[in-house]
């Protein structure tokens, strides 16, 4: 039998497996970096036989995404295999490979604790040194639910029927055995670096109504070298947790006496949103954008026209005004077209772009929230742009050049996907087609790279997201572009064209920054508190030695406020290392000493948080210094800066 084995033609003896072909085709260096096999589009066990509908073998090296999921997914049956031997009584649920990682939910009668991880972690370690063989067999459904029943594993027969299917493929390693589509790693001692790290509660099937499970999560790499590169970056991000640092800097908090995803800002996260919002607000003003506003809840028939009601109502909040039902907008674009419709629009009107920093609501469960990153109440960054259809094009290229500008300014990389139409949606298949290709030319022409999301648009359209790197190499989707021929149709949005007669406008929903609760808890961790300093809240901090200094540091603080510089003056009859080390936790940019020789000279001794400290200098060149730090990432970009306290 002659197989293709990454581009080298091989000759099989019949019974042969993925494994003997690759070992063939590859080096032996390369094969031992091999984890499975894909035959066409599939990966698949090592062991899966070589067969007519497999004539085309490349190498899974574990390296690779698949690769690492495979060894994630192998680890998670690692895991439950150490969970059964060490607690009899627990009962296996699912166990999937997840980002960077894997899970696997158990039904136990006591909480695991720190000590339980280590224990079975070390029982892991002791099957990877035994290097049992995974092996697949098929059941059909009566078997393979007597064969779990035997066992005392309760929830795979419901597993079974929600799948369906005639029969199921069942993962066995020494005594352990799970229902598993597969692929798996040949043997546990290919499973080479793997740390357990935290337990979770986890309702099944993700009801709250049913019965809470235990999930402990683990993560595992092709190697130690790239495991312990990753722990750091936990470690790391642990540092930058957004929820710590918005406390250390007294910007915002939560409270359950308030409600769970309702945040309050303290009046210096206040006045960094404030920034941000002014920030936007003057950009989109640049860019050709009305401001404009609309009510927080709008009538029950508006959702219903919309789809929203039928489509995302699990997501609302509704209340009862003089007998008649309200919906608390989720989103802002009703709204919008509800003030486009205000009057008759021509073709010379448009486009039309309305930009709201507008208070939204959405009903998230209470087990997702988390911090500014997942809350119930939000500011959304929302624009919809009106247009005619040939002026969508070059609509979309105006936001992508926008979004690039914005993204740069704050020291982002970004990666691009386009999602395409989802099962649960709305409108016309041509439409749908339309407004795809609409969003994949407009990609194609500004030059991106940018990744197939397959049934992820909003239900009423395509869209293309913006996923945002941050510093330690996480991604956070912020940004969003969609096209919508659906919304218009339904609320009968018209414009006047050339010829006189009504025609039928798109719409381009977008958020840039997307939540703006969220994007500052994205920041935060990506500046680790550090804002850049034209958004910082305080600039900088004037620190006196002595009381003999304090008619100096009123001039210079007036001095300072009077170049639009955000500035305070601690004055606290405290050592003056205490008050450094107090300014640099709360991440000022710069600390401005000032003694008798600096009041004598009639300057400043400035440090900057980032260790670059230029000494003595005058109030003047020091306010400059400080202008100039603030500028400098607006000019890079061909920004211009204009933002003050």
């Amino acid at each position: 039998m002659q197989v293709d084995v990454a581009g080298k033609q091989i000759e099989l003896a019949d019974g042969a497996v993925c494994a003997d072909a690759l070992a063939e085709g590859l080096s032996k260096k390369q094969f031992k970096k091999v984890v499975a096999a894909k035959c066409g589009d599939t990966v698949v066990d090592l062991s899966t036989a070589v067969s007519g509908t497999c004539t085309t073998i490349e190498p899974v090296f574990a390296d690779s995404e698949e690769g690492l999921g495979v060894i994630r997914h192998s680890a998670a049956h690692l895991m439950a295999e150490a969970v059964k031997k060490l607690f009899p009584a627990a009962m296996v649920t699912i166990g999937p490979s997840i980002e960077n990682g894997f899970y696997y939910d158990f039904d136990y009668e006591r909480p695991f604790t720190p000590e339980d991880l280590e224990a079975i972690e070390k029982e892991m370690l002791s099957s990877v040194g035994a290097n049992k063989e995974f092996s697949r067999t098929t059941m059909s459904v009566d078997e393979a639910k007597q064969f779990f029943s035997e066992k005392g594993e309760d929830y795979k027969p419901e597993i079974m029927d929600d799948l369906g299917g005639d029969e199921f493929s069942i993962y066995t390693h020494g005594d352990f055995a799970d229902l598993c589509r597969g692929p798996h790693v040949a043997r546990t001692g290919m499973i080479k670096a793997f740390k357990l790290l935290s337990v979770a509660g986890a309702y099944w099937r993700g009801d709250e109504n049913k019965k809470q499970l235990q999930r402990i999560y683990g993560t595992a790499w092709q190697d130690p070298k790239a495991l312990k590169k990753y722990l750091f970056r936990l470690e790391e991000a642990k540092k930058r947790d957004h929820r710590k640092l918005g406390k250390q800097l007294d910007l915002f908090s939560f409270n359950e006496d308030v409600g769970p995803g309702m945040s309050l800002w303290h009046p210096r996260g206040m006045l960094l949103r404030a920034i941000l919002e002014d920030f936007e607000r003057k950009e989109h003003l640049k860019r050709g954008y009305d401001l404009v506003q609309g009510p927080l809840i709008l009538k029950r028939e508006m959702w219903e026209k919309s789809g929203h009601y039928e489509n995302y109502r699990e997501n609302m909040y509704f209340t009862e005004i003089d007998d008649q039902a309200y919906g608390i907008k989720p989103m802002n674009c009703l709204a919008h077209m509800m003030i486009y419709k205000r009057k008759i629009m021509s073709y010379r009107d448009l486009p039309q772009r309305y930009f709201e920093l507008g208070v939204v609501h959405r009903h998230e469960k209470s087990g997702v929230l988390h911090g500014l990153m997942r809350v119930r109440s939000f500011t959304q960054d929302d624009a919809h742009l009106i247009c005619r259809p040939d002026q969508v094009e070059e609509e979309i290229l105006d936001l992508i050049k926008f979004y690039q500008d914005i993204y740069a300014l704050f020291d982002y990389e970004f990666d691009v996907e386009l999602s395409t139409r989802p099962e649960k949606s709305i409108g016309s298949d041509q439409d749908w087609d339309v407004a795809t290709e609409g969003l994949r030319q407009a990609l194609e022409k500004s030059g991106m790279e940018y990744q197939i999301n397959e049934g992820d648009g909003a239900f009423y359209g395509p869209k293309i997201d913006f996923h945002l790197r941050d510093s330690i190499g996480r991604s956070w989707q912020c940004g969003t572009i969609q096209v919508d021929f659906t919304l218009p149709e339904r609320f009968d949005i018209v414009y006047v064209g050339e010829d006189g007669e009504r025609h039928r406008p798109v719409m381009i929903h977008r958020a840039m920054l997307g939540s703006i609760e969220r994007f500052i808890g994205v920041l935060t961790e990506h500046c680790a508190g550090a804002y850049p300093v034209w958004m910082a809240p305080v600039q900088a901090r004037l620190l006196n030695v002595t009381d003999a200094q304090l008619d100096f540091v009123k001039k210079a603080k007036a001095l300072f406020a009077s170049k639009g510089i955000r500035i305070e003056a601690d004055t606290r009859n405290e050592k003056l290392g205490f008050k450094i080390r107090e300014a640099q936790v709360e991440k000022i940019p710069y600390m401005l000493v000032i003694g008798d020789t600096e009041v004598e000279a009639g300057c400043v001794n400035i440090r900057s948080r980032d260790g670059e400290d230029p000494g003595l200098v005058s109030l003047e060149e020091a306010a400059q210094l400080i202008l100039d730090a603030a500028k400098a990432p607006f000019e890079a970009g061909g920004m211009s800066y204009s933002f003050s306290g």
